[in-house]
């Protein structure tokens, strides 16, 4: 695979990029590898999420075709979002890198302390 147009400014997927790495991508896509969830429990599951960045989120990883989005013919309505399977995969290697910084936050942590008394 050839490696370098990420970095072009021109390079569409920069843009994918950054729907796939912001904080609430990340928190939606690992959310997700759960299992398929409403608004409401995607809301309640990632803390300090607002509705309207939740919505423009999910709004965006839908468009990079990473998750899909059910509208069920119900009242209320009722609409349920899950991974695509592109979604899962990128998904999957995200996980990877929060479960890499959860085991190695105190490391973190400690370095920063350490950093700032010096």
């Amino acid at each position: 695979m050839r490696r370098g147009a990420l970095f072009s400014v021109a390079c569409p997927s920069r843009e994918i990029l950054n729907h796939l790495t912001s904080r609430w991508g990340v928190l939606i896509l690992l959310a997700l590898l759960e299992g398929t969830h409403r608004f409401s429990e995607l809301r309640r599951k990632v803390g300090g999420v607002s509705e309207k960045m939740l919505a423009q989120t999910l709004q965006q990883l839908e468009g990079d075709c990473m998750i899909d989005r059910v509208s069920l013919p119900v009242v209320p309505p009722h609409v349920e979002y899950s991974l695509t399977p592109l979604g899962r995969e990128a998904a999957e290697r995200v996980k990877t890198l929060a479960d890499w910084l959860e085991v190695n936050t105190p490391d973190i942590m400690a370095a920063k302390a350490e950093r700032t008394s010096r």
